[in-house]
């Protein structure tokens, strides 16, 4: 029994699975060089515009001939862009195993009205890939989010296939070697794994992709936001830096930080060990106390930024009120915020382990944890 608060705290409390905590080395300062009051489509707006594609490109080590685009709406404009534009060619198989995915789910079958094969696991399971048909568009997310569950291996995904693969990769990204040549589009938000700031999303198109959109018209109108084609061809400005929209200079000049903190820390591979790091420590904290467990049920598909867990002890009358409690504890001491369950999920905590964050502050948040966890068992007794 954990009767004594801990006598040292995190550094940095900020354990949000999005926005996510900002490189550790980030301050305002860093982002003295953004061309605020200047048009996008200046040169030095596309210039920067080009180099945070470029160096996406690098640090994720995406092929050559694949596009890069920096679109509207997070992660969710530049997911819904791909759907919108490329579904309705040939069936559609659509995977979920969390609270993003079913979302993708509806758009498709009630908003597009695309007559697809949904398959769906539990919140801590993940669907069995080898029933799905691939010669079919996939639509799926790497990670859950919300679920804390991501797909075990590229080798699920056949290299042969004749449909699209279409991933939802925004808290995969910059954490999880992304198996490109297994990826027709994947999308993400630079809000995630690198903290940067929001609003903007991240298309990545495969030659297949691209073959696609300008081999193929969809039967519904396409809003001009969502556009990637223009008389058959592929609008190949987004893909060099002008975008369909105003983009915020000052949120790219903040991601073209990032990524220069990313390759100080080793590039991709230096992220995933980072995150890697982060998520071991956790494990070792849940293998200690057998009154919390991982939302995952198995460990390969344990997601490594997005780390969901659940309470596991009897004498727990409502979980849903014990873990909310639990968070607001934690956050009334300034050690870990915004870790509660997301709203759709299973009761329990989720505490972002992305690369920003330091291992020295998981390793500090998780004895309060303990105390935290102790407190409430004593208050509902």
């Amino acid at each position: 029994m954990t009767t004594t608060a801990p006598a040292t705290k995190p550094t940095n409390p900020r354990f949000s699975s999005g926005p996510c905590a900002k490189p550790p080395t980030f301050s305002l300062d860093k982002l003295a060089d953004a061309p605020l009051g200047r048009s996008h489509r200046a040169a030095v707006g596309k210039a920067k515009l080009l180099a945070a594609i470029e160096t996406t490109r690098d640090v994720l080590g995406i092929p050559a001939d694949y596009k890069i685009g920096i679109v509207p709406a997070s992660d969710t404009g530049a997911y819904e862009m791909a759907m919108w534009n490329l579904l309705g060619e040939r069936p559609v198989e659509m995977l979920a195993w969390e609270s993003f995915g079913s979302g993708w789910v509806t758009d498709v079958v009630k908003q597009l009205k695309i007559e697809a094969k949904v398959t769906t696991a539990d919140y801590g399971e993940i669907v069995n890939f080898a029933d799905v048909n691939f010669d079919n568009d996939v639509c799926f997310t790497w990670n859950g989010t919300t679920s804390g569950v991501r797909v075990p291996s590229k080798d699920v995904i056949p290299s042969d296939r004749d449909g699209l693969t279409l991933c939802d990769a925004t808290s995969a990204a910059f954490a999880m070697d992304l198996p490109w040549d297994r990826l027709d589009v994947t999308t993400f938000s630079w809000q995630k794994v690198l903290g940067g700031e929001g609003g903007h999303g991240v298309i990545i198109l495969s030659p297949r992709a691209v073959a696609r959109l300008e081999s193929y018209t969809p039967a519904w109108p396409l809003p001009k936001i969502f556009r990637l084609t223009k008389g058959g061809a592929l609008i190949d400005g987004i893909f060099t830096g002008a975008t369909i929209n105003t983009p915020s200079m000052l949120c790219v000049e903040d991601y073209l930080f990032a990524l220069d903190w990313a390759k100080s820390v080793g590039g991709l591979t230096g992220l995933i060990a980072r995150a890697d790091a982060n998520t071991g420590a956790i494990n070792d904290f849940v293998a200690a106390n057998d009154w919390i467990d991982f939302l995952a049920v198995d460990p390969a598909t344990r997601s490594n930024t997005s780390v969901c867990l659940k309470f596991a002890d009897d004498r727990i009358a409502d979980g849903a009120a014990f873990a909310k409690a639990i968070a607001k504890r934690l956050e009334a001491e300034n050690v870990a915020l915004d870790v509660g369950a997301y709203r759709d999920a299973p009761a329990g905590l989720r505490i972002w382990c992305g690369a920003t964050v330091e291992t020295a502050d998981i390793e500090a948040m998780l004895p309060w944890l303990a105390w935290a966890f102790d407190q409430e068992i004593q208050a509902q007794a």
